[in-house]
């Protein structure tokens, strides 16, 4: 994507911005010197949290290192993986042990996304990102280019991209199960964190576990308040992405991919009020995508803070409206409507009894199943296909998409853009919007 008005780095007029002036020289993978069947050395980063099942998932290899910044999150991982190297860098951990190390997973908040998945690919080293990929547009395009030069694994975790339904809902619109698709609902119960806030006042002392300094990583130096951490860092602008960048990846993915959508032409915000610093408490956001040549023209309707969409006309009138708590989504075709679980799970016709024909007989499986994303990535560093949500082919367009969708709300009104590259036409984006600035030392 570009934008009117970006001059930094030249990132609006030579893509060449897209890798920020880096080279990357790749090593030869530690991975690729020894045989497949031989465990991979992982490091972890951000080990607390979701950090913590992404470590468990790769306990079928060798935990070799872990790294947080938050000694009390920490806890719990360091407890169960005592011959674990720690530490509170992750610039420390990665120049100290490159030589050693195989994999590397990065689980921090959004902000820091960007910085450990760079250094890590330009050690030659296959990464896997939690979601979203990173906290700008500018950020992502970077990480995919830095994936390209790099030539290693990669994965971002929207574990629902590797599962079942997801598959299963591609192949059942694929089939014509509700005929041809002209638009697909999402909501989600986030943000269950304090958005829609101002920048707190007061200063505080950070908690003796937490290193302050470390956890801002690139972003720029502010006191410590626990409206930013743990956990409540989401809803700030300089920390996080919003209920769209802690949930779209999982909820927009399997129709961005069954799809094969890229870039809208229009993007149509709602919201409540906007607040400067931090995400507002509701919004709906109308994604409108132009024909392709294996579909007409397409709109994603976006809902958080707990919004809902209609409930189908030929809904049962016994089950509850909506059918998942947390969120899910809701696909409406010329021929009927279906709806799946946040990670696309236990997708189902509306008709009840077209949904059982659909379950005793369905359509042909087209797309391989695998076992979980991390094995989709083990697999891919030790010389498998590419893991479905790699950098480079899905996770980064997938992000930049969702992203744009913030970009909307932020500047607070409908934005237009060149589908074929995604520039913005008609309003100017703050540079640091796109491209941010970092502190010395964290630089991309």
């Amino acid at each position: 994507m570009t934008t009117k008005g970006m001059s930094r780095r030249s990132f609006v007029n030579d893509m060449t911005a897209a890798g920020l002036g880096m080279t990357v020289i790749p090593t030869l993978l530690h991975s690729q010197r020894r045989s497949p069947n031989d465990g991979l050395n992982v490091a972890c980063i951000g080990v607390g949290g979701m950090g913590r099942s992404d470590v468990r998932g790769m306990e079928s290899e060798n935990i070799y290192a872990l790294c947080d910044v938050d000694a009390k999150a920490a806890a719990d991982a360091f407890r169960s993986y005592p011959d674990a190297k720690r530490y509170t860098d992750f610039r420390e951990m990665l120049t100290r042990e490159a030589d050693n190390i195989d994999a590397v997973t990065v689980s921090t908040p959004d902000h820091c996304h960007a910085a450990a998945a760079m250094m890590a690919l330009k050690l030659g080293i296959p990464v896997y990102c939690q979601k979203p990929l990173a906290r700008t547009i500018g950020e992502v395009r970077a990480l995919m280019e830095g994936a390209r030069q790099a030539n290693v694994a990669t994965q971002m975790g929207n574990q629902g991209h590797a599962g079942e339904g997801t598959r299963q809902i591609r192949e059942w619109v694929e089939a014509g199960a509700i005929g041809t698709i002209r638009e697909v609902q999402f909501w989600t119960n986030r943000p269950i964190w304090p958005q829609a806030i101002d920048r707190p006042l007061q200063a505080y002392y950070p908690p003796t576990y937490l290193d302050w300094n470390l956890w801002l990583g690139p972003a720029a130096d502010r006191p410590y308040a626990p409206a930013y951490a743990p956990f409540r860092w989401r809803g700030w602008w300089d920390f996080g992405t919003g209920a769209m960048g802690d949930m779209a990846c999982h909820i927009m993915d399997a129709a961005f991919w069954t799809l094969g959508l890229r870039y809208p032409t229009t993007i149509v915000p709602e919201y409540s009020k906007l607040f400067n610093e931090t995400a507002p408490a509701v919004s709906r956001i109308d994604y409108h995508f132009p024909a392709s040549d294996t579909r007409p023209e397409v709109t994603l309707v976006w809902r958080d803070g707990g919004l809902l969409p209609p409930k189908p006309i030929d809904w049962p009138s016994t089950m509850p409206w909506p059918p998942q708590d947390g969120g899910g989504q809701l696909w409406i075709g010329s021929d009927g409507a279906m709806v799946a679980g946040v990670y696309g799970e236990d997708p189902r016709l509306v008709n009840q009894e077209r949904n059982r024909e659909l379950q005793a007989n369905p359509p042909e499986e087209k797309y391989p199943r695998v076992e979980s994303v991390y094995q989709e990535w083990i697999d891919a560093i030790k010389g498998g296909t590419p893991a479905g949500s790699n950098f480079t082919g899905y996770a980064g367009p997938l992000t930049e998409m969702i992203l744009l969708g913030n970009l909307a709300l932020r500047v607070g009104q409908t934005i237009e853009l060149d589908p074929t590259g995604g520039a913005i036409t008609n309003v100017l984006v703050p540079d640091e919007w796109v491209l941010p600035t970092y502190r010395d030392g964290w630089e991309l």
